[in-house]
């Protein structure tokens, strides 16, 4: 470095070339991509966000350092295991950097577990988990139905497993089969798979469409990493809240899910799964037809013996004749007494009333009728003096009434209600009036008092309100920086400007818009306004 001392003001001076932040950062972002354009980086992963924008956000760390990685969304759905934290992974991507925070980071294009042993370690830490919540209890489990009317499989529509579940079906046991199309590898199949269990629970069975009796998750065998979808924790948890007994049939024998250890029942094999879910037809009829001939045998030999009990009962009763023998005596002498009886009861009839027929005679009851018409006569003079003499109090009461109840009277009394009414009325408007005005008035000097206290009538003085990108008041210019965007608002509108220098040395390239301007779009396939 070399100094000029020959100048005016002695202050020494750099040849070295000055950049400005913005050139300084560009060209340290070309030399990073330039020199780091396809890297594999392998580490474990930290912190993992993903915004409602659908990009991944990580940091990539090992013992001694820390990376930060995105992968745009366009890549985030078409990634094979999901990005967990404490996942150790190889990831493949390109350096870069990001000018506004100064930092450099790694943007993701593909992903990929450093080994089984990491996806095994994930997969133990995960069944510890739902083991201590008790999801994985015996207790916890559903007991199989024997024979299901409606059967849910959740797989894939297009896969040999369903061609295999539906020929065992067919087979054993055929019955209503509901196929729930999902992916089963992928990033989107663990959703899409607990989706299916979720939506079959949902069914009510009210409509057209039943309700299953039993559910089956089925894929074919595969890798570890093909068959991961089945270990997320979605899908283990779908599982074991679902209602209908859940049969888990993924992969071979050997090959053990997290949807196993959480299911109601595990089958070795799909095709295994699928006889398991019903009985077979021909057992079933050979039994029936074992339990009818054994029912057959029972009901005779049960016939048999009462059929002999009821013999011996025959031979120890007596003959008819000998029962009905003594009834028939009795019924013989009843009849001999009962014509005496009869006649005895006549009699005693006959005298009874000849004892009557002396008070029935016609002189006697003439005599009572007559006694009891003058009570009668008597009685009514008796009523119809009081009936008068009531009717004219009443009569004198009604007239009495009928005196205070003149039309002049009740004309006087409606007259005065009526002007005490218009009265009432009329000092209610005159009062509503004056207080309408008074709001009136109170209201037009808040208004004229909130148009001297606003900032348009500062701005009508010949002021502007300057804001920043981020709507924020900026009241000094020394804190600005090159390349800020400002939103300069006067009495009759807005510019939208752009800081060349920083300080207060600012120069302006303006172009007038009665409306803010909008924030640029990020480009999901690349870096977009992050630089």
């Amino acid at each position: 470095m070399q100094f000029d001392f020959d100048s005016a003001d002695d202050t020494p001076k750099s040849n070295a070339p000055e950049f400005t932040v913005s050139e300084l950062s560009g060209k340290v972002k070309r030399f990073i991509e330039d020199e780091f354009s396809y890297v594999r980086v392998r580490g474990e992963l930290g912190r993992v966000s993903q915004p409602a924008s659908g990009h991944i956000y990580l940091d990539l760390k090992d013992e001694k350092a820390v990376m930060s990685g995105v992968i745009w969304r366009g890549k985030a759905q078409s990634l094979g295991i999901a990005p967990e934290q404490g996942l150790e992974v190889i990831v493949t991507g390109k350096l870069t950097t990001f000018p506004g925070q100064s930092k450099y980071q790694i943007v993701i294009e593909k992903l990929e577990p450093a080994g089984q042993g990491a996806l095994m370690a994930l997969l133990e830490e995960r069944k510890k988990k739902l083991a201590a919540e008790g999801l994985m209890d015996e207790s916890a489990k559903q007991k199989l139905p024997f024979m299901p009317k409606v059967v849910g499989i959740v797989t894939s529509p297009t896969g040999a497993v369903i061609r295999d579940m539906m020929h065992g079906f067919k087979e054993r046991f055929p019955v209503h089969v509901l196929v729930w199309p999902v992916r089963v590898q992928g990033e989107l199949a663990a959703k899409e798979i607990a989706a299916g269990i979720a939506g079959f629970n949902k069914i009510s069975g009210e409509r057209l469409l039943p309700r299953p009796d039993v559910l089956i998750v089925a894929r074919g065998g595969g890798s570890l990493e093909d068959l991961w979808s089945f270990n997320e924790e979605i899908v283990a948890r779908a599982a074991a809240a679902s209602k209908i007994p859940l049969i888990s049939a993924v992969g071979h024998e050997t090959d053990w899910t997290l949807i196993d250890y959480v299911a109601d029942a595990r089958a070795p094999t799909p095709t295994k799964a699928a006889e398991w879910a019903v009985p077979k037809f021909s057992e079933l009829a050979t039994r029936l037809a074992d339990l009818k001939a054994r029912h057959i045998k029972v009901i005779s030999r049960g016939l048999e013996v009462k059929r002999m009990g009821l013999t011996s009962a025959v031979r120890g009763m007596p003959r008819p004749t000998d029962l009905l023998g003594l009834a028939r005596q009795r019924l013989d002498g009843a009849s001999q007494r009962l014509g005496q009886g009869l006649k005895n009861f006549a009699s005693a009839k006959r005298h009874g009333l000849q004892r009557f027929e002396g008070r029935l005679h016609p002189v006697v009851l003439t005599h009572r009728v007559a006694r009891g018409r003058e009570r009668v006569e008597l009685f009514a003079k008796s009523l119809g003096r009081q009936l008068r003499q009531q009717t004219h109090f009443s009569k004198e009461k009604l007239q009495r009434l009928a005196i205070g109840l003149r039309p002049m009277m009740v004309l006087q009394t409606v007259q005065r209600g009526r002007e005490r009414l218009n009265q009432t009325q009329t000092r209610q408007t005159r009062a509503f009036q004056t207080g309408l005005g008074q709001h009136r008035q109170q209201l037009k000097q808040a208004e004229q008092l909130m148009r001297s206290l606003s900032y348009q009538s500062v701005l009508a003085r010949g002021f502007a309100l300057v804001r920043d990108e981020h709507g924020a008041m900026v009241r000094q210019a020394s804190g600005l920086e090159a390349g800020t965007q400002l939103d300069v608002e006067f009495a009759d509108g807005r510019v939208l400007t752009q800081v060349q220098e920083g300080g207060a040395k600012g120069n302006s390239n303006q172009k007038k818009s009665k409306k803010p301007a909008k924030k640029q779009s990020t480009d999901d396939k690349g870096q977009g306004s992050l630089f």
